[in-house]
């Protein structure tokens, strides 16, 4: 099986780690056979159930990319997440409680614009969110 990491150009599953271990010389040897160890494919991460979108329902609002800058300007990738709240509302036309994922801003829109119009404004069905 070829390898697609640069460490090594050969596969070793966690079975075949105490037998190579003993073929490597010297103090260390553990350690050595670690770090050729490189990403095998397992069918187990394929049947992952999928997590919920961090994203909010009426108006889109998503995590953004950008940079944490240390004192000496050092810049390490940050995700700036949406603060997101699950909220449940009393839908009036629908007669019936509505269970949304919501960004807080959206929660203020709400509160001036209405339920049903944001909803209408966002091209969203609030049947599919009934609770």
């Amino acid at each position: 099986m070829a390898s697609i990491c640069s460490l090594s150009t050969r596969v070793l599953l966690p079975a075949q780690l105490s037998s190579r271990s003993s073929e490597v010389a010297g103090a260390g040897a553990r350690s050595l056979c670690a770090s050729r160890v490189t990403c095998a494919p397992s069918t187990s991460s394929l049947l992952v159930s999928p997590l919920a979108s961090r994203k909010c329902d009426l108006t889109g609002k998503k995590a953004n990319n950008g940079y944490k800058v240390s004192f000496s300007n050092k810049r390490t990738k940050k995700l700036q997440g949406a603060n997101l709240q699950y909220k449940r509302l009393w839908w009036e036309e629908g007669n019936r409680f509505v269970k949304l994922r919501l960004s807080t801003k959206a929660l203020k829109t709400i509160e001036r614009k209405g339920l049903a119009a944001m909803a209408k404004e966002a091209g969203v069905k609030l049947e599919d969110f009934a609770v």
